[in-house]
């Protein structure tokens, strides 16, 4: 009976979590794209202010290059972060269609980086290195994570994880179609 009693505490504070956390799981099973949706406070806003060093002789990421017209995405990436490796191709291919990808490295060794471009290839029209503050001022959870801005430097959507093949048709298209609606 003691041995019992002992674990009447555990068995009580499971319970208590299992009832919060139970109705959010039901939603996500209904729903599995709220699962993955990370809200954002940029959307609709300026893209933040970017301050990021060179990357090696790669020609550099800067603030103006957000505000400049025509749709640009801004990728935060790392050498040590699978789903980035996993994502490649599907930026390459962007980058192929003529969109304009600007890359954020991530809390990684500059020869790293440059060894990973080397073998994959890079899809970055300029590129910038982020020990961690922008992606504070981004709201970036981890790497890889992808914002679309227009054509006035306004953060149209934020996409937290790898861009698969249908990411790229259920989130990314679309947002790039919704930039350039509102023009530049």
């Amino acid at each position: 009976m003691n041995r019992i009693l002992m674990f009447l505490p555990l068995v009580v504070v499971l319970g208590f979590l299992g009832a919060i956390a139970l109705p959010k799981l039901v939603q996500n099973a209904e729903d599995p794209a709220s699962a993955e949706a990370l809200p954002s406070t940029l959307v609709g806003r300026p893209a933040p202010v970017l301050q990021v060093e060179p990357l090696g002789s790669h020609p550099a990421l800067t603030d103006a290059a957000l505000r400049a017209p025509g749709v640009k995405l801004v990728n935060f990436w790392a050498s040590w972060c699978a789903p980035c490796r996993a994502e490649h191709p599907m930026l390459k291919q962007l980058q192929s269609e003529g969109i304009v990808i600007h890359g954020i490295n991530y809390k990684d060794k500059p020869e790293n980086a440059e060894a990973f471009l080397t073998e994959l290839g890079n899809p970055y029209a300029t590129l910038g290195t982020d020990a961690g503050r922008n992606a504070l001022d981004w709201g970036v959870y981890g790497v890889p994570e992808t914002y679309v801005i227009d054509g006035k430097g306004q953060v149209v959507t934020r996409f937290a994880g790898p861009i698969t093949k249908q990411e790229l048709e259920r989130v990314i298209r679309p947002a790039i179609a919704q930039a350039l609606a509102q023009g530049d």
